[in-house]
């Protein structure tokens, strides 16, 4: 299948035989310094930049306001945000631009620091409402619109969204129909259904949207196109034909005025339409540079896959930054005597908090190598470096990928690090809450994750049977063949029988298996392959039957196909990180960096150990083994937590978090200093005498 690696080939790091075992010597740090610079990725200027930008207290949450006035700082954010000019990074020269995409959204990414809701509404201006005039315009349209919406004289909305379709852009209702009379296109949403709903600027900042509307002209519908259409007067009054709702106060991101927009019959210039896929010309005629009404859709979606990409790289960050603020507490926090009478133990030592944070700090390292990939994907596609079909396809599937994953993570990993952190988690001042609560409408933003992995699912599919769809019967019979050999093999438990017959009498022998990187692909590649086989065969039997018939088998094989995107994602971050590795030089960061992605890779399967096991991937001794090992490497790597994330180099004013300083250590240091004191004074109370143990207490009970 084309999309299971991103990188290629997997390099040879270094090997897990070579890892030291308990007793033996380990890395004495890691090279932060290093290490930071390669997780900033292939633009750190631009990603520095915005660091020291999200330092600025003028760009920092508020939360402590009603909803209508965090509208207005978010707003009045935007506007400084404009004078420092990072919304030109991505741009064409000719409306003075820099057209470096990848550095465009390195900035927008790392604006989650400070404010998300600052980010998602500079999102909306630039990179949906401009982005649609960039990407689905011609020159005309740039030179026309682009700069008054680059320097926020234009705010707007992006109008693609409705009620009654949300994931289904293909099936929206409004209209776009073209009027030959009066030359122009008539705007029309003819049910409530059809109605734009949650859109950024479009509850009173937005005085223009890019409208996506079903396009009609002499009576044929052309499917979906972009127009621009005007929305409000200079004073903020809806025009004529314009109406619209406010969506009032929501879950989070409470600084983005969301509305919902109607039209009733309202007319736009024929010239309006974006036409880079799709035009009519003076006469009435519509012609496309692509034939295909369902190619043509998804190219247009596709120009706007930006948001994807950016959203999975700002729910990355925001794992670096709850993990940055829980690692430093759990470092400083005590809590109750194990070995000692006087000094209680942190946090960390704890194995359960060890096992709280440590496989989310390797997964955190697992998306940022991965989003790296996406990101240079993106930057290839859309500066023209590589902009073939294929590539697009390519960064398409990624970018479904990729965004669910880190985005279900980042909710994860702040309830965890929140709860991890105790009451002290719970105060806003530390973050947590209101972080998980801004991007928690991160899973549905740009695609419903659910729906995102469905795409991913079926582009699998569409490999797997491409790999076939030359194939002579005598190749389809070998398939066959190989197919019920290898199921007789792994469901008989011959598989699990010679695993057992090689480990036998020696637990150490169950670990070298599964600690070799080549074991730990191959198990995650053979689970994606296997799921989306099972899968096909079953799809290809009903190939010939009726369209409720296919429709009904593969809405019963929806949830394993889901099953099956969501280990293809993971198996590609398992890729990038092993990748990254290649980039690191100091030999104890990489040694220390090899075993956090092995952390990775058999948490991964640790976590699907039952499908593992089920279906004769693993023995039970190496089942049991699995767990042990994984404890083994958080233990192992548990030193060097604090120095993982301060590679992440997030400034205590990027963390913005009490608990996520010295607070604590100061906390800790002053009662330490009170009880020595105290013993030293001679002064301490005697702890109260244990009751002395009634030698008839026994024999009364057994009587009794």
């Amino acid at each position: 299948m084309s999309t299971t690696s991103v990188s290629g080939t997997i390099p040879n790091t270094d090997r897990i035989e070579d890892l030291p075992e308990e007793g033996a010597t380990a890395p004495s740090g890691i090279d932060t310094a290093e290490l930071g610079r390669i997780l900033l990725g292939r633009w750190p200027e631009a990603r520095l930049e915005a660091r020291k930008r999200a330092e600025d207290p003028r760009f920092h949450s508020q939360y402590d306001m009603s909803f209508d006035e965090q509208r207005k700082v978010t707003f009045e954010q935007l506007k400084l945000l404009t004078e420092a000019g990072p919304q030109y990074l991505g741009m064409p020269e000719s409306v003075g631009g820099a057209m470096s995409p990848g550095a465009n959204l390195s900035a927008f990414e790392e604006l989650v620091l400070a404010d998300p809701s600052l980010q998602i509404k500079s999102g909306v201006q630039w990179g949906l409402f401009g982005s649609a005039v960039l990407n689905l315009g011609t020159e005309e349209h740039h030179q026309k619109w682009l700069p008054s919406i680059l320097d926020l004289s234009m705010p707007g909305a992006f109008a693609m969204t409705e009620i009654g379709h949300g994931s289904d852009v293909a099936s929206i209702g409004t209209t776009a129909t073209y009027v030959p009379e009066t030359d122009e296109f008539e705007i029309h949403t003819p049910f409530k259904a059809a109605w734009k709903d949650y859109l950024g600027n479009a509850a009173v900042h937005g005085r223009a949207a890019t409208v996506f509307a079903q396009l009609i002209v002499n009576g044929t519908n052309h499917g979906v196109h972009c127009l621009y259409v005007p929305l409000r007067d200079e004073n903020g009054k809806f025009l004529p034909g314009v109406g619209g709702e406010d969506d009032g106060r929501k879950g989070g991101l409470n600084g983005i005025d969301n509305g919902r927009l109607h039209f009733d019959h309202v007319r736009v210039p024929r010239t309006n339409l974006l036409n880079r896929y799709g035009d009519v010309d003076e006469n009435g005629v519509y012609s496309s540079p692509i034939p295909s009404p369902g190619r043509r859709f998804f190219t247009m979606i596709g120009t706007l896959v930006q948001g994807r990409v950016s959203l999975d790289g700002a729910a990355t960050i925001a794992n670096q930054a709850a993990l940055s603020i829980a690692v430093r507490y759990a470092e400083q926090r005590r809590q109750f005597t194990t070995d000692s009478d006087i000094r209680e133990q942190t946090l960390l030592d704890y194995q359960r908090h060890q096992r709280r944070l440590i496989p989310r700090i390797a997964e955190t390292y697992a998306m940022t190598f991965a989003h790296q990939q996406l990101l240079d994907k993106f930057h290839e596609v859309f500066s023209g470096e590589d902009d073939s079909d294929g590539n697009r396809q390519e960064l398409e599937t990624l970018a479904a990928a990729f965004k669910p994953m880190s985005t279900w993570s980042a909710l994860d990993t702040l309830q965890e690090c929140r709860e991890a952190c105790g009451g002290a988690g719970f105060m806003a001042k530390n973050r947590f809450v209101q972080l998980r609560a801004d991007l928690d409408v991160y899973v549905t933003f740009e695609g419903d994750n659910t729906i995102l992995l469905q795409l991913v699912a079926k582009r699998l599919l569409n490999d797997y049977s491409a790999e076939f769809k030359n194939a002579d019967v005598g190749v389809m019979a070998r398939y066959v063949a190989d197919r019920a050999t290898e199921a007789g093999f792994n469901r008989s438990g011959l598989r699990k029988l010679t695993q057992a017959f090689q480990d036998t009498g020696d637990s150490r022998k169950s670990v070298n298996a599964l600690r070799d990187p080549a074991a730990q692909r191959a198990l995650l590649t053979d689970r994606v392959q296997t799921m989306v086989g099972d899968i096909a065969d079953e799809l290809r039997a009903v190939a010939r039957k009726s369209r409720t018939e296919q429709a009904d088998a593969f809405n019963t094989s929806q949830n394993r196909l889901l099953e099956a995107a969501r280990s293809h994602a993971q198996l590609l971050q398992w890729e990038a990180f092993t990748a990254g590795l290649e980039k690191i030089e100091d030999p104890g960061t990489k040694r220390v960096l090899t075993w956090l992605r092995d952390l990775f890779g058999l948490h991964l399967i640790e976590q699907d150990l039952a499908w593992y096991l089920s279906h004769g991937r693993l023995s039970m001794r190496r089942g049991r083994a699995l767990e042990s090992y994984v404890n083994r490497l958080i233990a192992r790597l548990r030193p060097y937590s604090l120095e993982l994330v301060d590679a992440f180099g997030l400034s205590p004013e990027l963390l913005r978090a009490e608990i996520g300083g010295t607070v604590e250590a100061e906390r800790q240091a002053e009662a330490e200093d009170y009880y020595r004191r105290l013993r030293a004074s001679g002064d301490a109370p005697v702890k109260e005498p244990k009751p002395a143990k009634d030698p008839g207490a026994q024999t009364r009970g057994h009587h009794a």
